[in-house]
Order: structure tokens, then sequence, then C-alpha cells
């Protein structure tokens, strides 16, 4: 298997809506969650897939997806902290200084090609984007394996502790706050 990894473009807008087609939590969230709350709940999922399908149209693309030959097998939600509100709000999560961070909030792999080097593929992708774009840093909201099993599409922080990512805060016992500091580079 060869991962490739692109922009989510309108393009793309096919792959990912193949992706996200599932009766699980990813088909009924469409990467809404962290743009509106909760509410996504009680909103049909198409709702959510058309809001969504206008975020990637309008841009800039809210993510990345990685693609095995034409496959769509693995997303990445990477955007500004401040462009998901529900994220900014969240007491466990909050924004820790005033860095203009560029989020990774969510990670999906699809079924099958799970713990193949999927997700470090579209992390260390999302690391490349940022520095193109010259974030100063990098923060995503993984769980930590060793105190929840919990699967949240989040990723898990040894994932990426293993890639340089560092613990930044801890509002919550189970989710740590980890940085990639770009500027040092």
């Amino acid at each position: 298997m060869k991962v490739v990894v692109h922009e989510l473009t309108e393009g793309l807008w096919p792959a990912i809506e193949e992706l996200f087609s599932t009766t699980g939590p990813v088909g009924r969230c469409w990467c809404m969650y962290w743009r509106i709350g909760p509410t996504y709940r009680r909103r049909p999922p198409d709702s959510n897939k058309e809001d969504f399908h206008r975020v990637v149209a309008q841009g800039p693309p809210p993510g990345l997806v990685a693609l095995d030959q034409h496959v769509a097998i693995g997303w990445c939600q990477l955007t500004l902290r401040t462009d998901l509100p529900a994220l900014e709000r969240n007491p466990k999560l909050g924004p820790v200084d005033e860095t203009p961070v560029l989020a990774i909030s969510c990670l999906y792999v699809r079924k099958g090609y799970r713990r193949s080097g999927v997700t470090s593929a579209l992390i260390e992708a999302a690391v490349d984007d940022a520095r193109r774009v010259g974030a100063p840093a990098i923060e995503a909201y993984p769980l930590d394996a060793k105190l929840s099993q919990s699967s949240t599409h989040t990723g898990y922080a040894s994932t990426f502790e293993r890639l340089g990512f560092q613990m930044v805060a801890r509002h919550a016992a189970a989710r740590p706050i980890m940085r990639l500091d770009l500027t040092a580079d």
C-alpha cells in the first residue's frame, strides 16, 4: 500500500463522501462537531454533510485526505483552532495561550487500514502543511491510551509523541493537549 495525502478540495469531495458514508459516528458528524458543538447530534446527518460540503467548497481546505490508489482511507481535520468554536469553548481543551495554532481535531482511518501507518502519514502531512503556511505551531487533542482505550477519532498521545509533539496542558486526565512548535525549525 502506498499512502498519498492531499488537501481536501472540491475535486476530492467524492472520495471523502464515500469514506464518510457509513452508519458509524463519522457518517453522522461529517466533521462538524468542533464547528457547531453537540447540536450536530440533533441534526439529520445530511444537514451536517451539506454544511461540511460548503466548508470544503468555500475553502481553504479543512483538512487532509489519505488515499490508497483512488480510495480514501483516512481523514485529518486540520484548520485554524479559531475556526472551531466548540473547541475554543471546551473547558478541558480550551486555548493554552494566544499562539495561533493549526489544530488537528479529528482523525479517521477506514476499517481494514487501521494500524498500518495511515494516522502517522496524516499527522506528518499536517505538520508539512503547517510549516508550508508558516504556522507557528500545530496542536492536537488525542487520548492517552494508558488512561482510556476509547476511540474518539482524535488519535492517541503516543503517536503524536513519537512524531515530536509535546504535552503543553492536561485539563482532563485522559486527554492531553499536545503541540509541535514550528518556530524552532
